[in-house]
């Protein structure tokens, strides 16, 4: 049962992947246009103005001093306002938007599934050709690592509409992975630790369907930038119905098992070790002290972004709160830096 996750359950006709041909150019365009006219239009009237939420920068002028919070930098403490006030305060900064963006894009093969009318990997990438183009629209530059057998496509950081079109005909012109795949997320996570130097955003979108050992890397990468999990999902994988004696294939080693999903006792193992795996992956997200975004393919991408940027912004109003009652003396852990 390990790799149940791996499979698609899927009748006769989808057991094997079908792929369309590869679009030109056009293509793209057509369809970052089409995303324009209906998500960056609802995303506009909807965000009022709330781009810092869903992007913050790290600041190089000097805007304010509040009180220290415990998670605060203590390189930014004043010490000088600390002595005089008898209470730690920190330097606050103005937000340099202009923060290099990256996607780190798992499109392994069990990214390319989906019971209903959209994959996994198209939900993939019209999250990353709309929320790229927010981001290049407000001055930001965006680059993308691409992971199919292993580390195989980086895209440099650019601005600007052309970089989101090159970008996107990318996704869609991909050949697909064939032979035998075991993804190892860790070797993506670890690739984007060497290869950026400077701080930046980074989305890691996958299914996170992956050999153990990525959650390490994970945190170790969140150590040094802000990053979001963009977790990749489809409703067949939490729960089976009753389809009857269908076949499964397993979309990396293609290995194929012939299933009575008509057994209730069959679809009550499979939701129970389905819900187990839901807990021990946001249990490792939390571990590794990341935002998590998810994205179903049954789901609206609006209603996805406008969730996670309400949980942003009731974050940093809770950590603002926080700071402003908090009062007395030196927090014990910066005793010693004092």
């Amino acid at each position: 049962m390990k790799n149940w996750f791996r499979k698609t359950a899927q009748p006769d006709a989808a057991e094997v992947p079908v792929r369309a041909s590869a679009p030109p150019i056009a293509g793209a365009e057509h369809v970052l246009r089409r995303l324009e006219w209906t998500v960056l239009r609802r995303l506009d009237g909807l965000l009022q103005g709330d781009y810092r939420t869903l992007m913050r920068g790290t600041g190089m002028d000097l805007a304010d001093l509040r009180e220290y919070q415990h998670h605060d930098d203590v390189r930014h403490i004043d010490w000088n306002v600390t002595a005089r006030l008898q209470s730690p305060h920190v330097r606050v900064f103005t937000e340099d938007r202009e923060m290099a963006s990256w996607f780190l894009l798992d499109l392994s093969p069990s990214v390319d599934f989906g019971s209903g009318d959209q994959r996994k990997s198209q939900v993939s990438s019209e999250f990353v050709a709309v929320l790229a183009r927010v981001l290049t629209r407000h001055g930001n530059r965006v680059g993308a690592m691409l992971y199919g057998a292993g580390v195989d496509t980086v895209l440099p950081p650019r601005g600007g509409r052309a970089h989101v079109l090159q970008l996107l005909h990318m996704l869609q012109t991909r050949p697909a992975t064939t032979g035998v795949v075991t993804t190892r997320l860790d070797e993506l996570l670890t690739s984007a630790a060497q290869l950026l130097r400077r701080r930046s955003t980074v989305f890691v979108v996958s299914d996170f369907i992956s050999e153990p050992g990525w959650e390490k890397a994970l945190g170790q990468l969140a150590q040094r930038h802000e990053v979001v999990a963009v977790r990749l999902l489809d409703p067949l994988e939490l729960e089976l119905p009753d389809l009857g004696l269908i076949p499964i294939r397993d979309a990396e080693t293609g290995e194929q098992l012939l299933v009575d999903t008509h057994d209730a006792g069959f679809r009550q193992r499979f939701a129970r070790i389905a819900a187990q795996r839901e807990a021990d992956l946001r249990q490792a997200l939390a571990q590794a002290g990341v935002d998590t975004l998810e994205l179903s393919t049954d789901g609206d991408l609006v209603d996805a972004i406008m969730r996670f940027t309400e949980l942003r912004k009731r974050r940093g109003q809770v950590s603002g709160a926080a700071g402003r009652h908090s009062r007395g003396k030196l927090p014990g852990h910066l005793k010693a830096a004092a």
